[in-house]
């Protein structure tokens, strides 16, 4: 009798653990119009109706998805910590959505972080704002490399949106090129925090460290911190530094090192939940 028990106690347990696996899965697919793009776009949102403050999160040159994942460990990682937080994220799709794959060591790449990538975040914002459980006045950026150095672009004063349309309430850039920036005399209107590693060898922290003082009298609230001793994608969790080999499907820098750096990366999580508190 005990066995007859046991053994439909455990048919009952294997037949909900498929609901329950649906229900701990917070992500869900959104559609957005970024001009003539159908623009995919994967939303993680608390518990509730909101309204929440909502970060947009900008992928790096590797894409959003792996092989059979539609978000990437890494990007997936940061999304589940901000909304602990409280905060909902939506992350865009820039390469899918456009039919292309990882443009990490392409010569040619077939959209540009200034262009396409700032026209996908604005259409972003304006769909967040469209929505009843977004706070509008509190959408943020975060950005990883490419989608970092797209953010350094969407946030400059000439983007400023016009009427009573909300701005961004914050920016956070992991790691961006900096290095046509710094040229152009870049500022920021929104509060713009930089993160990057010392020992970066693919996005040299240098370019990035002029363009933050060159913006100093002129620009809203920056700050930069560069780690001693990270090297790039210091922030995600559980990559041994290695030296980039090379990649026939583009998904990684053509250069440099890459390692995880657990002191940055936990220091990082915590300037990211004060920045975007502030």
């Amino acid at each position: 009798m005990n066995s007859l028990l046991t053994l439909i106690v455990l048919t009952l347990f294997a037949a909900c653990s498929p609901a329950v696996a649906a229900q701990s899965d917070v992500a869900r697919q959104v559609d957005i119009t970024s001009g003539s793009v159908a623009l995919r776009a994967e939303l993680f949102k608390p518990d509730g109706d909101g309204p929440f403050p909502t970060v947009i999160a900008l992928h790096g040159c590797g894409g959003l998805g792996g092989r059979s994942e539609p978000v990437q460990a890494r990007y997936r990682d940061w999304a589940e910590q901000l909304v602990k937080d409280g905060s909902a994220v939506l992350l865009p799709d820039s390469f899918g959505s456009r039919g292309l794959g990882p443009q990490c060591r392409i010569n040619e790449r077939r959209l540009s972080a200034r262009r396409e990538r700032v026209s996908d975040i604005l259409a972003a914002r304006q769909w967040l704002v469209q929505q009843s459980w977004t706070r509008h006045d509190r959408i943020s950026l975060i950005g990883w490399g490419n989608g970092a150095s797209a953010l350094l672009w969407a946030v400059r004063p000439q983007l400023s949106p016009r009427g009573a349309e909300p701005d961004f309430r914050s920016a956070i850039a992991f790691y961006p090129d900096c290095t046509l920036s710094a040229g152009l005399g870049w500022s920021a209107r929104v509060p713009t925090l930089l993160l990057i590693g010392a020992k970066d060898d693919v996005t040299p922290s240098p370019a990035c460290r002029q363009m933050i003082d060159g913006a100093r009298g002129r620009s809203a609230l920056t700050r930069i911190v560069v780690y001693p001793g990270a090297y790039h994608d210091f922030d995600r969790p559980n990559l041994p530094l290695q030296v980039n080999a090379p990649s026939a499907d583009g998904a990684s820098p053509e250069r440099g090192h890459l390692g995880s750096d657990p002191e940055a990366r936990a220091d990082a999580q915590k300037l990211v939940t004060k920045w975007l508190a502030q």
